[in-house]
């Protein structure tokens, strides 16, 4: 399955890019004074191969959960049992990423592919509300092993959550979702995340790690040095994108990788939320470099890691508002200014239909 669909995914398309730019030039407003917006439509028309490209519409976000053996290690303060009940408040629809999602008209998929506690909720055997947010059962194992100690996950399993978030991507194209959004919950999560910038970036952990939740000054300190031992333990190679995904990553990070892969194989826009989402974008650039058309960067999140990722990634994102909540909220937030984007070429005038003189 991921070497389908790895080899699905292809360069953008010039011609469709450049006809974005041309139409731009003829729309009743200054040439460029959209800024990024401009941009980002035309890369939009490159990745759909038409231009103007399809509104992206509707938005479907997915929230991949898992936990994590180094949390053993004192990296966050919170309980490992608060990911299982946060996807308990996400299915009641009373989490921020919810709130955001009724405002953008988004549906919410969560996948446990990987919780290590019991949910209090279960899949439904049969099909309930599909306005209402949907639960997949999908665990690869319960958490990762304890990545300061040894390997996070065998290749195998790192591989099944790859697939695993192939498989929810494919399921909610072919359900219709013009644009995917990447969400996430798992204690612990920035610690592989960390690791995984600093190994694909070749960055030092000081400048990939950041404080999560928020943590105190010896926790951080500590949050870094576990990083660092274990990137000198396994010594991942970033040529080999599977294998740092299991010596270094969570299954949630692999899960969104393999998102994104399918997104850019079946030429859907995904949009990335936090430092999580942009550590699995790394992944999955480091599988198929021409996935990155597929990419949009909904937010800069006040994780350090973050920035030194999209810049590795040579994504701009599109709002900056020092969130670090995860969840798929700031790529919520950003959902309208992508739209807005593409709207603009199908809906604003040309100076010619118009009747507006040029300069």
């Amino acid at each position: 399955m991921l070497e389908t669909t790895t080899s699905a995914i292809r360069p953008p398309d010039e011609a469709a890019m450049a006809a974005a730019r041309e139409l731009h030039g003829r729309l009743t407003k200054p040439a460029g004074s959209l800024g990024l917006l401009e941009e980002l439509s035309v890369r939009l028309a490159g990745l759909a191969g038409v231009c103007p490209p399809p509104v992206p519409e509707p938005a479907a976000v997915a929230i991949f959960a898992g936990d994590h053996g180094v949390h053993a290690q004192g990296v966050t303060p919170w309980p490992q049992e608060v990911t299982a009940q946060m996807i308990g408040n996400f299915l009641a629809g009373g989490a921020v990423v919810n709130a955001f999602a009724r405002q953008a008209g988004a549906s919410v998929t969560v996948v446990d592919v990987g919780v290590a506690n019991p949910l209090p909720v279960s899949e439904p055997a049969a099909p309930v509300d599909p306005s209402a947010p949907r639960l997949v059962t999908a665990s690869v194992r319960r958490g990762t092993r304890d990545l300061a100690v040894t390997a996070a996950l065998t290749r195998d399993e790192a591989l099944a959550a790859v697939q695993t978030g192939i498989r929810i991507a494919d399921e909610l194209i072919d359900a219709g979702a013009g644009i995917l959004l990447t969400g996430d919950m798992g204690i612990g999560n920035t610690t592989p995340a960390a690791a995984l910038i600093a190994a694909f970036t070749g960055v030092d952990p000081l400048d990939s790690t950041g404080r999560g939740t928020g943590v105190d000054d010896p926790t951080y300190a500590r949050k870094v040095a576990v990083v660092r031992a274990a990137l000198a333990r396994h010594t991942p190679d970033p040529a080999d994108p599977l294998g740092v995904l299991a010596a270094v990553g969570g299954l949630e990070h692999a899960a969104l990788a393999g998102l994104i892969l399918a997104a850019a194989a079946r030429r859907t826009p995904v949009l990335l939320d936090g430092v999580i989402a942009v550590s699995a974008a790394l992944a999955a650039a480091a599988f198929a470099p021409d996935a990155v058309a597929a990419m949009v960067a909904g937010h800069r999140s006040a994780e350090p890691g973050a920035t030194v990722a999209l810049r590795h990634l040579g994504l701009d994102p599109l709002i900056d508002l020092g969130l670090r909540l995860g969840e798929g909220t700031g790529a919520l937030l950003a959902l309208p200014v992508v739209t807005g984007a593409v709207r603009v070429l199908h809906e604003v005038a040309t100076f010619d239909s118009a009747g507006v003189a040029e300069k």
